[in-house]
């Protein structure tokens, strides 16, 4: 497996030592400027992934390998870009899209951690490939999931590559402007036509994530804004108060779970995702309504793990015309299924929030060390996560405290009665998006990176004793059964 040697590490320290910002502090403004790289990862993230590799850090090194050995993150990846993408229906051919756009991703991240810049070029020679040729994104209702899934995944191998020599920023600027946010707009203000309620928590996590992510890479705050306020009271299932429909005490019953456990993960995997770039952004949506996703994450993972948890029965409108539903148990089908989503859940509510999680921690042990797309099958459902959180989401863990005792506070508390329904904002059949409201920034700040990882000076003091000595968890890998693509989702 390749290595990140000291050399090329302190090579390309400087690099990422020179962005490196903490995370979202208290009393900072919502119109700051964007933070560049600024969605998944930071150049503090950067500066930490190198100096626990340099250190031999066993658990990060894992995960380092997983990337290098997916074949994918390969340097001479070639990229096959067509005009139209079709995503469910006649003609469906999205499979060479969403592997390239997972190759970009992989290959910069490459570029990024070891400085080789085989690696960049391909990442910047597949994404430059598609921002040339993509025109068109179609299908039937699938085409809304993959403009968000694919939207956010894109823009977050762009962000990567943004300075690059011959990367062309704009050109990939406008592809997702003009092809991906259009589709995204359009599904969250009218949800194809449907009840509000029709379409699963996955369908608008995607493209929450998509208009976050362009709007991130676009420096346009009024779409930060927009996908931010919609995370946190729109009307859809994809708001957190609507995937986290029902409180049991510190578990949140998840708002797929009667359906199967397969789409609840991939919903936790992009409730994450939103959660993380915005966090990097200055803005906390991993606390709101107090860490009711952390409630959320952890009734996945419980069900997940074999364990039992409470079920409430989940009502909702079906259709065009809200015929009723409902579920009345929780859904076995996929149940043990693995997607790399966990180490981030993890790394934020205990590492940097010092909140107990233990169902997250036990299936993210499970899990270790996360790969990526290709690593979990190669049907698209292998690729809804973009991954390697070992690698690129460990930390350091400050001391353990009660989850019924946060660090801090949301701006908007909830009650965790058992079996608590949220009031839901929902109007019958209205699918409007919700009206901007004001950005909350996060009391805790990520711990700066010390000022010797930038000379590459005093590595191991980067490095925890306990990090070091933590064994491997068993890798368990149970690759769900991928549904058929389908109008639902």
């Amino acid at each position: 497996m390749a290595m990140v040697s000291r050399r090329a590490f302190l090579s390309t320290i400087g690099l990422a030592a020179a962005g490196a910002a903490a995370g979202p502090a208290a009393g900072a403004s919502a119109a700051a400027a964007m933070r560049h790289p600024g969605m998944l990862h930071t150049q503090a993230d950067f500066v930490r992934i190198q100096a626990r590799l340099a250190a031999g850090d066993a658990v990060v090194t894992a995960g380092w390998q997983r990337l290098t050995a997916n074949p994918h993150a390969r340097s001479t990846w070639p990229p096959l870009a067509t005009a139209t993408v079709v995503r469910g229906g006649t003609g469906q051919d999205y499979v060479h899209f969403y592997r390239d756009v997972h190759a970009a991703y992989q290959n910069a991240l490459r570029w990024r951690i070891s400085g080789e810049r085989a690696h960049g070029d391909a990442a910047r020679d597949i994404l430059n490939a598609w921002s040339r040729t993509l025109t068109t994104v179609t299908g039937n209702a699938d085409r809304f999931l993959a403009a968000g899934i694919y939207g956010y995944q894109f823009a977050n191998a762009a962000e990567l590559m943004r300075g690059y020599d011959g990367f062309d920023l704009a050109r990939a600027q406008r592809l997702l402007r003009t092809v991906f946010l259009p589709l995204n707009e359009d599904f969250l203000a009218h949800h194809n036509g449907a009840c509000i309620t029709n379409y699963w928590a996955n369908w608008d996590l995607c493209t929450i994530a998509s208009v976050l992510a362009i709007g991130i890479l676009c420096d346009d705050r009024a779409l930060v804004d927009r996908a931010v306020a919609y995370a946190r009271g729109g009307a859809g299932n994809g708001a957190i108060g609507n995937a986290v429909p029902i409180l049991h005490g510190a578990l949140g019953q998840w708002q797929e779970s009667g359906r199967d456990q397969g789409h609840s993960l991939m919903g936790v995997g992009l409730l994450a995702s939103i959660c993380e770039m915005a966090f990097n952004q200055g803005i906390d949506l991993y606390g709101h309504d107090d860490d009711r996703f952390l409630k959320g994450a952890e009734y996945v993972a419980r069900y997940n793990l074999g364990r039992d948890v409470p079920f409430t029965t989940y009502r909702w409108g079906n259709g065009q015309n809200c015929a009723p539903r409902e579920q009345t148990v929780i859904a076995a089908a996929g149940r043990g299924s693995v997607r790399p989503i966990w180490e981030m859940i993890l790394h934020h509510y205990v590492s940097r929030r010092g909140l107990a999680a233990p169902n997250v921690a036990a299936i993210a042990a499970r899990d270790r060390a996360e790969g990526g797309g290709g690593d979990y099958g190669l049907a698209s459902g292998g690729f809804d996560a973009l991954g390697f959180g070992t690698l690129l989401y460990t930390r350091e863990p400050v001391a353990a405290t009660s989850l019924a005792s946060p660090a801090r506070t949301s701006a908007t508390p909830s009650a965790s009665a058992t079996g608590t329904v949220k009031p839901s904002s929902r109007a019958a059949t209205t699918s409007a998006v919700a009206p901007a409201e004001p950005v909350v920034t996060s009391a805790a700040a990520e711990p700066a990176v010390p000022a010797a990882a930038s000379t590459g000076a005093g590595l191991p003091g980067l490095i925890g004793a306990g990090a070091l000595a933590t064994a491997l968890a068993g890798g368990l890998i149970v690759r769900r059964a991928r549904r058929r693509d389908g109008d639902q989702g």
